[in-house]
C-alpha cells in the first residue's frame, strides 16, 4: 500500500471469500484507501470495529449468524463516525433490501461483482466502488457523526428566503440528488403539505429497479401521488415524477401543455438519468417560474443545468455541506456562484413553501 499517509480505512463484510477478495483488490488498487480487515458476517464485523478505526464499511446483506440489515443499525449506533455502503445485487429483491438499508441510514450502495462479470463491466464497477468509497470516506472525516435524519430545525435564514426573482411564484419544482438522496428527498418532500400543488420532477442517480421503489417510498412518506415517469406523461399539479433508471427525463410541450419525454441519449456527467438535461429543458419552458433544489450527491451533475435556470431567472437553493452525505453536487453549484440560498436539509422544505406561497392550488402548470 502506497500513497497517502492516512488512507481511507475500509472494512469489507461478506460471507463469500471470493467477493471479499474481489472487493479488496478494487479498494487496495487505489493509493488513497486501504482494506484494514474483512469479516464473514455482521457479528465478526462488529467485533472488528472495536479494534480498528474504520471510515467505510462495505456491507453485504445476506450472511449467516448476523445479516447486513441486522448489523447496519448496530454499526451506525455504536460507530456514528463510520459510514456504511451496502453491497447489493441489482435484482428486484436486492433493490428492495437495499432501499430498506438506505432508509435505515446506509450512505449508499454498490453493485456486487459476480463470478461471471465481464472485464468491461468489472472495470466500470471498480470505478464506481472506488469513487463512492473515496467520496463518502472523505466526507466522513470532514463531518462526523452523521446528522440525524430528523432533528429540530435551526432558525431559518430569513434574509435568504426573502430573495425572490421577477418571475414571481414558481410553477414547477425540480430536484437533483445522488448519494444520500433517498433519505434527503423523503425529508424534504415530507415537509410539504399533502395539497402542495406544484408538479415536482426528480432526478436521482439510481438503476431502473431502484427508481420505481423510490417513487413508491416517496408516495408512502408524503401522502401525495409519486410515479416513476413514463414517456408521454402529462405534467400535472399535485404529482411527483421520478426519472426512471437508465433514461434522461426532460420536459417538452405539445399545444402548450407540458409532458415528460424519456430519452436514452448519451450519459451526462457519467449519469443516466442526469439532472442537467432535466434542468435545461425545464428552464427552457418554465423560465423564471422554475424552482430548483440540489441535494446531497457525488460529482457535479446539475451544476450546468442550474446555470441555465439562473440565466432564465429561475430560483436555486442547495443543501449545505454539514447535512449532506457528500457535498459534491450542491458544492459544485455553490462554487460556480449559482446558489444564493444554501440551507440545512431540515430548512429546505420550509424554504420551498416560502418561495411557493403565491402559487394558488390550481395555477401550477
Amino acid at each position: 500500500m502506497t500513497g497517502m499517509a492516512d488512507p481511507i480505512r475500509v472494512l469489507i463484510v461478506d460471507d463469500s471469500a471470493v467477493i471479499r477478495g474481489a472487493l479488496g483488490r478494487i479498494v487496495d488498487a487505489e493509493s488513497d484507501m486501504t482494506v484494514v480487515t474483512t469479516a464473514p458476517n455482521g457479528r465478526v464485523a462488529l467485533d472488528a470495529l472495536k479494534h480498528a478505526k474504520i471510515d467505510v464499511v462495505l456491507l453485504d446483506v445476506e450472511m449467516p449468524e448476523m445479516d447486513g440489515l441486522t448489523a447496519l443499525p448496530l454499526i451506525l449506533a455504536q460507530y456514528p463516525a463510520t459510514r456504511v455502503i451496502m453491497a447489493s445485487s441489482l435484482t428486484q429483491k436486492g433493490a428492495e433490501v437495499t432501499m430498506t438499508a438506505l432508509a435505515m441510514g446506509a450512505s449508499d450502495y454498490i453493485a456486487k461483482p459476480a463470478a461471471k462479470t465481464g472485464s468491461a463491466t468489472l472495470a466500470a464497477i471498480s470505478v464506481e466502488i472506488a469513487s463512492k468509497v473515496r467520496a463518502i470516506g472523505r466526507a466522513a472525516r470532514n463531518r462526523a457523526p452523521m446528522p440525524a435524519l430528523s432533528r429540530p430545525a435551526p432558525p431559518v435564514h430569513t434574509e435568504l428566503l426573502a430573495a425572490r426573482t421577477d418571475g414571481g411564484a414558481p410553477r414547477i419544482l425540480a430536484i437533483a440528488s445522488s448519494t444520500g438522496g433517498p433519505n434527503a428527498l423523503a425529508e424534504v418532500l415530507s415537509a410539504l403539505p399533502k395539497d402542495f400543488s406544484l408538479p415536482i420532477l426528480i432526478t436521482q442517480h439510481m438503476p431502473a429497479v431502484f427508481t420505481l421503489l423510490l417513487a413508491q417510498r416517496l408516495e408512502r412518506d408524503t401522502g401525495r401521488i409519486c410515479v416513476e415517469a413514463k414517456d408521454g406523461d402529462r405534467i400535472t399539479p399535485y404529482c411527483t415524477y421520478v426519472a426512471p433508471g437508465d433514461h434522461h427525463m426532460i420536459v417538452q410541450t405539445n399545444e402548450g401543455l407540458p409532458y415528460v419525454r424519456l430519452t436514452k441519449s448519451e450519459p451526462e456527467n457519467y449519469c443516466r438519468p442526469s439532472a442537467d438535461p432535466m434542468l435545461r429543458s425545464i428552464a427552457s419552458i418554465y423560465g423564471a417560474s422554475t424552482l430548483t433544489v440540489v441535494l446531497t450527491g457525488m460529482g457535479e451533475d446539475g451544476m450546468r443545468g442550474c446555470k441555465e435556470v439562473q440565466q432564465r431567472g429561475g430560483q436555486i437553493m442547495v443543501q449545505d455541506e454539514a447535512t449532506s452525505v457528500v457535498w459534491g453536487m450542491p458544492g459544485a453549484v455553490v462554487n460556480a456562484g449559482l446558489a444564493p440560498t444554501v440551507l440545512p436539509l431540515s430548512q429546505i422544505g420550509p424554504a420551498i413553501l416560502s418561495r411557493c406561497a403565491g402559487a394558488a392550488a390550481g395555477k401550477a402548470a
